[in-house]
């Protein structure tokens, strides 16, 4: 049996996957993430939805992956009393972060990152580049690669903690060459990366743990929907052969479905 890997084990799932990878385990970020998903909730709940999913899942992730620094901070009861200074580990406000927004799905989530952020680190800091992507599929729908039709970067990513807050991490081939296209242009590779997907499959998991030394996951919820009972009943990883969150045509079991055009109201 494969070794299992809980960092905080109060808070994250156990799981084979690598310590690379970190599925939380939050029984309020699930109950979120169960009405995201859900066949009643309409566009404007599912906006104010990924919000709450992704102040949780950014504070979680900054807490273990950030730097920190030791500093005294003056509060209001300073005026009426000596002991009103408040010290302790901060995150370091001079870290440099980069957050890759990825349109359309994840141009909310990382907007909610970046207004997150710039409440504890210096705003000049902080930066976000958009990547235009989608998934190149062949004649029978599966996904063979992402189409890269439009960049906006700012610049390197190198020293600096780079975000991708890509809702759904299905197969995790966009952020392979999220990371790809950085270092295509000479501006990277990052100090850190941090995937942010609120949801994703073994098969994310499994393809991008141990795939570069400088990228690490943070998830809300795994979804194995597809995989053996066996499997569905050990930790995560115990049996990764019989493991599946996909369909034919790559997308995630039991999922949200349709995330990108629910945010948009596409339909209509």
């Amino acid at each position: 049996m494969q070794a299992t890997w809980c960092d905080a084990c109060m808070n994250e799932r156990a799981h084979g996957y690598g310590t690379d990878i970190h599925i939380l385990d939050d029984p309020f970020l699930t109950s979120l993430l169960a009405r995201v998903g859900h066949p009643s909730t309409t566009t404007p709940m599912l906006r104010d939805l990924l919000r709450l999913v992704y102040g949780r899942l950014i504070g979680a992730t900054l807490a273990i992956e950030f730097p920190l620094h030791f500093d005294s901070v003056e509060t209001r009861m300073a005026k009426v009393h000596e002991a009103g200074t408040w010290s302790g580990e901060l995150l370091d406000p001079t870290t440099e972060v980069v957050i890759a927004c990825i349109v359309r799905a994840g141009v909310l989530p990382a907007e909610v990152c970046y207004e997150a952020l710039s409440h504890v680190i210096a705003p000049d800091r902080i930066r976000i580049d958009y990547l235009s992507m989608s998934r190149r599929v062949d004649d029978d729908g599966k996904v063979i690669g992402t189409d890269d039709s439009g960049l906006k970067i700012g610049g390197t990513i190198r020293d600096k903690i780079l975000l991708v807050p890509d809702p759904m991490g299905a197969t995790g081939g966009t952020i392979e060459r999220v990371l790809e296209l950085y270092d295509e242009l000479d501006l990277g590779p990052a100090a850190k990366a941090i995937a942010l997907p609120m949801i994703a499959t073994p098969e994310f998991c499994k393809r991008l743990s141990g795939s570069r030394p400088e990228l690490v996951v943070w998830t809300g919820r795994l979804d194995r929907g597809l995989s053996s009972e066996r499997a569905l009943a050990a930790n995560p990883g115990t049996y990764p052969d019989e493991e599946s969150g996909l369909t034919a045509e790559h997308y995630i079991v039991p999922g949200a479905g349709g995330i990108g055009e629910l945010l948009t109201n596409s339909w209509v």
